[in-house]
């Protein structure tokens, strides 16, 4: 049985897709931010971690350069890792870079995949985190941008505003509950999961559905 957190605890890319309509299962995300990781089993992963870390550095490296030469302060990385802990949890992250010119910010989030909305959620966590956990980077207003492979996309620092601010506390403090969500199994999200069947009995594995069913109707 998985040991339960002291606190809940919440990735920030934990909860991207689901502020933004891309998943549906709260209780994925509930049962990992309220139990120890090392505590339960997990499904093997098939992603090709090595090739995604390859792709991400190169294309880091590539902004690092281009905005070192304009004298901007820099911070990287492991720089930027932030805990941040409210009443009913903590929520942890770190942002790519984060570049300081003039008392004004910016936090970049460098994407190797395809454009996302929970991308833009992302950084807007980063956006509202930032100032408040690290004591470096208070009082500070930052705008976002996400870069991908072929263009950039920028995220002004309005768009974490009071509505933003509200529906992120308010999916932190349901899911920090004791009392779990409903399990909402679908084959795609499933297939994404790292929770086993001994954990919840309702995941669906490639092999509970057929591949495709047909009909003569059309």
């Amino acid at each position: 049985m998985a040991d339960g957190r002291e606190k809940a605890y919440f990735w920030v890319t934990w909860l991207t897709k689901l502020l933004v309509g891309e998943a549906s299962c709260q209780w994925a995300v509930w049962f990992k931010a309220n139990h120890l990781a090392n505590s339960y089993n997990q499904v093997p992963s098939d992603f090709d971690s090595a090739k995604w870390h390859i792709n991400h550095t190169n294309l880091l490296e590539k902004q690092i350069k281009r905005l070192d030469k304009g004298g901007a302060s820099l911070f990287l990385e492991k720089q930027n890792a932030f805990t941040l802990e409210g009443r009913t949890a903590i929520l942890g992250g770190r942002p790519d870079l984060i570049t300081i010119s003039d008392g004004t910010g910016t936090i970049l989030d460098v994407k190797t995949g395809q454009p996302s909305p929970a991308h833009d959620v992302q950084v807007m966590i980063y956006m509202y985190a930032i100032p408040r956990a690290l004591p470096q980077f208070q009082g500070i207003n930052f705008d976002g941008v996400i870069v991908y492979s072929d263009y950039e996309k920028r995220i002004p620092a309005t768009s974490v505003d009071a509505n933003f601010i509200d529906n992120l506390g308010s999916m932190i403090t349901k899911l920090a509950s004791t009392t779990a969500p409903s399990r909402v199994p679908s084959k795609l999200e499933c297939g994404f999961c790292s929770i086993t069947k001994s954990d919840c009995p309702d995941r669906i594995e490639k092999t509970d559905q057929s591949e495709r069913n047909t009909t003569d109707d059309f």
